[in-house]
């Protein structure tokens, strides 16, 4: 991931969804935002209607990852950055750890995000989600390809 690392903010931005990955503690998690950040979910498969959140409810909702996940990864698979803004490609996977809706414990999601986040004083001011989930049970599909 050296080529990721070039840019402070990238780093920032590959550390940030490690602890994500791990289920870093709520205080962790908020010393990736500004004070002022507010983090957007656009409306996805698990959340239809999108999120819109400040600080203190990112680091809440990191509590509960764990009650639904009994394992999750966020790998940084490209990062472009530009002054105070930095675009990243994320490939997400997590193992439920209790059935939801149709889908039982065990079963494996994957998700291919694009995350847009803008930086003041080296930490994350705004994030924006958009989040593609695959298929439950269907194969990985790829990315690019022959047009």
């Amino acid at each position: 991931m050296s080529k990721l690392d070039d840019h402070p903010h990238v780093r920032t931005a590959v550390n940030y969804h490690r602890a994500v990955s791990r289920f870093a503690a709520p205080e962790e998690i908020a010393s990736f935002f500004h004070p002022e950040a507010v983090h957007v979910q656009l409306p996805n498969a698990l959340f239809p209607d999108g999120t819109v959140r400040g600080v203190a409810e990112l680091a809440s909702a990191s509590r509960e990852g764990p009650a639904l996940l009994a394992e999750q990864d966020f790998e940084v698979v490209n990062a472009v950055a530009a002054g105070d803004r930095v675009a990243v490609e994320v490939a997400w996977s997590g193992v439920l750890a209790v059935p939801l809706g149709e889908l039982v414990a065990g079963q494996v999601l994957r998700a291919h995000v694009a995350a847009f986040m803008e930086f003041r004083d080296g930490r994350i001011i705004a994030q924006r989600n958009y989040d593609c989930y695959e298929r439950p049970g269907s194969a990985p599909s790829e990315a690019g390809g022959d047009a």
